[in-house]
């Protein structure tokens, strides 16, 4: 069932479209990567979701409920941090929880003590928050989140910043929240190997325009695919050579060669191998990396939607 359903949506920030009529459907206790790079509409799309943008065109609906018609009680489950998560960093992270605590008014001690544990502070939540590291301020803010008990966490590029264990403690903790305390979680971001590895489905945007949906297998079944740019002569008996034997590994061909893909390094330098060794003669190897937009299209071979 989905818990968040964007339907048609559509923004313009003065002459500009920044989102164009797009739509997608987040479900239950999963974890969904909202992916695109900088730029793409990423960041304008979820202030509309949490009703910090008006919007234009289309309709945005948060366990049912319509975030322009039904405002308080579309947004009376869902939380979430945009850019950076803001916290008085000369208190405690204990302090800052209860202060937020406060502020809602029907938060019980059990509730604050709960949450700590989830997101893994236990040890130094009686610290200053100006003494925690990136990671440990984006695990508080996500704490402050959960304080409310919310069916949908939305975050804004949160891996901004991370050093590697930080990023694989906020990815441990944002799958253990979907999958084992059925928190849905959307999570935007500009990289496509972190995508691969905390998301359930993703769903590609690209300059405001929604390029599809599709499950994590399938976009990790391209993402194991690398793509080598080969600068041959002569051309056409390469081409003859390449179609008859390894038409499936073939991305394009372009003026005076041949993008192909390739396992890794080793696998690349066999194929250059087998081409010299039938005559054909290399100018040039080079390692193509996929923009968000290849890497969907050889996914679903030209843009069908998939999941």
């Amino acid at each position: 069932m989905s818990i968040l359903e964007i339907k048609d949506l559509s923004k313009k920030l003065g002459s500009r479209e920044i989102i164009k009529n797009i739509s997608f459907n987040v479900e239950k206790g999963e974890v969904f990567g909202f992916l695109g790079p900088n730029g793409a509409g990423k960041t304008t799309t979820i202030k509309m979701i949490l009703g910090l943008l008006s919007i234009d065109k289309g309709e945005i609906l948060i366990d049912g409920n319509s975030v322009e018609k039904q405002f308080e009680q579309a947004l009376e489950n869902v939380a979430g941090i945009v850019e950076n998560p803001d916290m008085y960093t000369y208190m405690s992270g204990l302090k800052n929880l209860k202060l937020h605590a406060n502020a809602r008014g029907n938060v019980s001690n059990e509730r604050i003590n709960e949450v700590i544990e989830q997101v893994g502070l236990n040890v130094r939540i009686n610290d200053k928050v100006r003494k925690y590291s990136l990671g440990m301020k984006q695990r508080l803010a996500i704490a402050i989140c959960m304080l409310s008990k919310p069916k949908l966490i939305i975050l804004d590029e949160p891996t901004n910043g991370l050093d590697p264990v930080g990023i694989k403690e906020l990815r441990e903790l944002l799958k253990h929240l979907a999958h084992n305390e059925g928190i849905t979680v959307l999570v935007s971001s500009h990289l496509l190997s972190e995508m691969q590895l905390m998301c359930d489905r993703v769903c590609i945007i690209d300059n405001g325009t929604l390029l599809g949906t599709m499950d994590v297998k399938s976009l990790s079944d391209v993402g194991g695919k690398q793509t080598y740019a080969f600068r041959l002569s002569p051309m056409d008996k390469a081409a003859e050579l390449i179609n008859a034997n390894i038409a499936d590994r073939v991305v394009k061909y372009f003026d005076g060669g041949v993008e192909l893909f390739a396992t890794d390094e080793e696998d690349a330098a066999k194929i250059n191998s087998w081409l010299a060794s039938n005559g054909i003669l290399i100018y040039g190897v080079e390692h193509k990396e996929q923009t968000l937009e290849e890497v969907f299209i050889n996914i679903t071979g030209g843009g069908n939607v998939i999941g």
